[in-house]
């Protein structure tokens, strides 16, 4: 289940980079992302309350990250960071369904295997700023 779990936020990560560089449709990336996985529906669900939960509070979100990060404007933090920051940053703070250990873990997972040398401490760092106003 946690591997499953891991592959279907890789997934999300993946779309909301793609919708964040190229401007492609959320709805259209999503269904291309998922068509041919072997995800169980739960996770296919998953992926989908990811993406669309992060694009619908985008603004909150970024919010928070402009907060937490203030040396870094928001358009200057590499894409691979930002969507993996918008990513846990829904969860933690708006979809309240994993501990916050949980989603930070897995936030610096993927930060080591698809950031730079520099992004799982960047992330680990503002995720860390960011569930001391989880109240949770």
């Amino acid at each position: 289940m946690a591997g499953e779990r891991r592959r279907a936020r890789v997934l999300a990560l993946q779309a909301l980079y793609e919708v964040d560089s190229a401007g492609h449709g959320v709805e259209e990336t999503l269904n291309r992302f998922l068509d041919g996985q072997s995800l169980s529906e739960e996770n296919a669900t998953f992926v989908r309350q990811l993406v669309n939960g992060a694009m619908q509070n985008k603004d909150k979100i970024d919010h928070n990250i402009q907060n937490f990060a203030p040396a870094w404007p928001i358009n200057q933090i590499p894409v691979v960071d930002r969507n993996i920051l918008r990513l846990a940053i829904f969860e933690i703070l708006l979809d309240n369904r994993v501990s916050v250990k949980v989603v930070i873990n897995e936030a610096v997972e993927l930060a080591k295997t698809f950031g730079s040398d520099n992004s799982p401490k960047f992330v680990n760092g503002v995720l860390g700023s960011v569930s001391s106003i989880a109240g949770r």
